[in-house]
């Protein structure tokens, strides 16, 4: 289904769309191709999704790349994802800083191979001081073991007598997420036919439109990111309220 951009962008558009970027393995056995070549090819869909997201005016895009579990994958297969992480941050940095994306990157980025963290630290650092799209890559990133690192943060406070029970909510939460810096997703995109979240934002996504599509990453284009966004753009969003309510105070 083609969608006109023109038209997304004339309608209710998310400010922050997050990705999960599946089906590279599954793209490359149908072509009888090893699951590396799915990888190399689904690294063109990233510039696709980054630079289609930057023009149709969104605010904030969060790419989930690699995540925590990934690391029990083949070494060879790690290796690529490795890879072709570096090579992005390393050809790509001048393009972002050309359009004001400023880059950062949630999840432990500690336990990446030194060329793709150097990589990554090095966008992140050139890209600091740019006001545009914020661009948020999921490197070794999962969604409960960010949470656990948010709790032992406050617990520590809370030992060192620097907050009180009573002072804990979803604002403090937040605010040691990760994602502490970006606003929560509006749509969730995931691509390859699963449906699931596969442990990708669950503190953030709570009131997240969800768009599965069956597309493989590989194959991820703009007209897929058309019709996601024009999809949201049906969706009356209500936050608890219901749907006369939210009618009334669109006015």
């Amino acid at each position: 289904m083609k969608v006109n951009a023109r038209s997304i962008r004339d309608k209710k558009s998310p400010a922050h769309i997050a990705i999960i970027l599946d089906g590279n393995g599954r793209w490359a056995v149908e072509k009888g191709l090893p699951r590396t070549a799915g990888h190399e090819h689904g690294s063109k869909a990233v510039r696709t999704a980054v630079y289609g997201c930057h023009d149709r005016g969104i605010s904030a895009l969060t790419l989930y790349a690699f995540s925590a579990a990934n690391w029990s994958r083949p070494k060879g297969e790690i290796e690529t994802l490795m890879r072709l992480c570096a090579e992005f941050a390393e050809n790509e940095i001048d393009e972002l800083v050309r359009r004001d994306v400023q880059v950062t990157c949630i999840g432990d980025i500690d336990e990446l191979p030194r060329r793709t963290r150097k990589a990554t630290e090095a966008l992140v650092e050139a890209t600091k001081g740019c006001k545009g799209m914020k661009l948020a890559l999921a490197l070794s990133y999962g969604g409960r073991q960010d949470m656990v690192s948010a709790i032992r943060q406050i617990a520590i406070r809370a030992r060192a007598g620097l907050v009180i029970p009573e002072e804990v909510n979803e604002a403090s939460i937040r605010s040691f997420l990760s994602t502490g810096n970006l606003p929560d997703p509006d749509l969730v995109i995931r691509t390859g036919g699963e449906r699931r979240l596969s442990d990708f934002l669950l503190f953030e996504c709570a009131y997240a439109e969800l768009f599965f599509t069956e597309t493989l990453w590989p194959d991820f284009t703009l007209e897929t990111l058309d019709e996601a966004m024009a999809a949201f753009s049906r969706r009356q969003r209500r936050f608890g309220k219901t749907g006369p309510q939210v009618s009334a105070e669109a006015g």
